[in-house]
């Protein structure tokens, strides 16, 4: 898809219910913020939804002992999509040279391994554009980039979904493809996602209040608190941040990653 294609991002989710969070400790069962972010999610690129198992998979993840998820998406905590977006808005979004956008493009180059200050640089600059996916079973490789050329200012989303050896996860839709949205759709995605989580989890730790979390589970709602108030800071804070990359530096760097038998002498 070109910059002119009406494409829009949706980050779309759901928390599990809280009857059935379970605390992550048996010995002081406390809900820990995180852990009450239990839930689904996906991203959806004009249509293209990201991070949606196939039919297939669905069916052999519900055909199992504990029937599966109600849902066809991942299923993992949602703040860890919402902390990993917010790493792309801090360390990603400074627009890319014209000169590196192919190598920006790339999912996955091929680098040869050099030990220079230039290959780090490079590397922390390439390795900045990926949307953490590691924590999940044959996780596909998301990797975005940012481009100003004239009145055009754009984010450029790439997606490569990865094999399973043992032919279980599948995800839907082509297994890899491109879409380019206006940096600005890329940000109100990000912070209508920011607003949504942040309005669910204030109305979580107000029914833990009232009810109290079960399963023999301990309150902190003050903890609670503190930590919800924290992290409302952080897209501002990820917006905020200035990353001033030094591309001759990069541009050093990525020749010497991609030129077979260099000397690092």
């Amino acid at each position: 898809m070109n910059p002119v294609d009406p494409v829009v991002l949706r980050v779309r989710f759901g928390l599990t219910p809280l009857e059935r969070i379970r605390p992550w400790s048996a010995e002081r069962p406390v809900p820990h913020w995180f852990g009450l972010t239990d839930g689904w999610y996906c991203l959806d690129l004009g249509g293209h939804e990201l991070l949606r198992y196939s039919e297939r998979t669905v069916g052999e993840l519900r055909g199992g002992s504990e029937g599966g998820p109600p849902h066809p998406y991942v299923d993992y905590y949602v703040v860890r999509l919402w902390e990993d977006l917010l790493a792309l808005v801090s360390g990603a979004l400074e627009p890319v040279p014209q000169d590196l956008v192919a190598v920006a493009a790339t999912l996955s180059p091929a680098w040869e391994w050099r030990d220079t200050p230039e290959a780090e640089v490079a590397l922390d600059w390439h390795g900045a554009g990926h949307l953490y996916t590691g924590y999940l079973r044959v996780a596909p490789d998301i990797r975005c980039w940012r481009t100003v050329v004239g009145t055009d200012d754009t984010v450029t989303m790439a997606w490569e979904h990865q094999r399973d050896p043992e032919g279980v996860i599948e995800f839907a839709g082509p297994p890899k493809g491109r879409v380019t949205l206006p940096t600005g759709e890329f940000l109100a995605a990000v912070t209508e996602l920011d607003r949504a989580l942040l309005a669910a989890m204030d109305r979580r730790i107000d029914a833990l209040e009232e009810s109290g979390p079960g399963h023999g589970a301990e309150t902190d709602v003050a903890a609670l608190r503190r930590e919800h108030r924290d992290r409302a800071t952080w897209l501002r804070r990820a917006r905020e941040h200035e990353r001033r990359t030094d591309w001759d530096a990069v541009r050093t760097g990525v020749r010497q990653l991609l030129t077979p038998g260099l000397s690092d002498n």
